[in-house]
């Protein structure tokens, strides 16, 4: 038997495509992260976030194939701090949990997550 991937486990598309429509708002609207998107339009936004889909997806083994720079150069220069990564991940924790997942699959998101951190912490 052919194991699922992590996207197929987590529900695929649809799945991934909530926990960010549910994580989004929680990061914009945060006091010390809402920074980010100052100034941003509307359209910008909307695409960030499609590209933050399409990454997620692809990187848990989905079908979808992920345009967009790498996480290094995404983020260099926007002085993304340690504090800043640990709201983060408070709030994606918290995502997660509204999503009940099982805990082998919370803990590779999280797993995964962590290790992009090298290159999204200045």
């Amino acid at each position: 038997m052919i194991e699922e991937s992590l996207y197929e486990r987590l529900g695929g598309y649809d799945a991934i495509n909530a926990v960010v429509n549910g994580l989004l708002p929680r990061l914009m609207a945060d006091a010390q992260l809402g920074r980010f998107w100052q100034n941003r339009g509307l359209d910008g936004i909307a695409r960030e976030k499609q590209l933050l889909i399409d990454f997620l997806c692809s990187s848990a083994g989905g079908p979808l194939f992920y345009t967009g720079r790498n996480m290094l150069v995404t983020h260099k220069g926007m002085g993304i701090t340690e504090s800043d990564w640990a709201i983060f991940i408070n709030h994606l924790q918290a995502t997660l949990q509204e999503f009940e997942l099982p805990e082998q699959e919370y803990a590779e998101v999280l797993a995964f997550i962590g290790s992009t951190k090298t290159d999204i912490v200045g």
